[in-house]
């Protein structure tokens, strides 16, 4: 589980081995946890869901995730093509 980014108290992280799903980050911080589809064109950020998560949590993830959306496309990216080279 590849952590890209913490902050905050959040940690921004992948599973290695998702299959062929698309761009998505996990996020979790204490009992709080989310997950989230990322779109590369429009740059959009859909929650698929959250647990345990207040409205000003949400945002503060999110934020998170839009000023950090190029680092975690790179990582996405890495990860992929180590994947690949296996």
């Amino acid at each position: 589980m590849p952590t890209i980014i913490f902050l905050f108290g959040w940690r921004i992280f992948f599973y290695a081995d998702e299959g062929n799903e698309p761009l998505h980050v996990h996020c979790q911080k204490a009992e709080m946890e989310a997950k989230f589809w990322l779109d590369s064109d429009t740059r959009a950020i859909t929650v698929v869901f959250a647990h345990k998560m207040k409205p000003k949590d949400m945002r503060e993830v999110r934020g998170i995730i839009s000023t950090h959306f190029a680092v975690i496309e790179r990582a996405w990216a890495e990860l992929a093509r180590r994947t690949d080279e296996s």
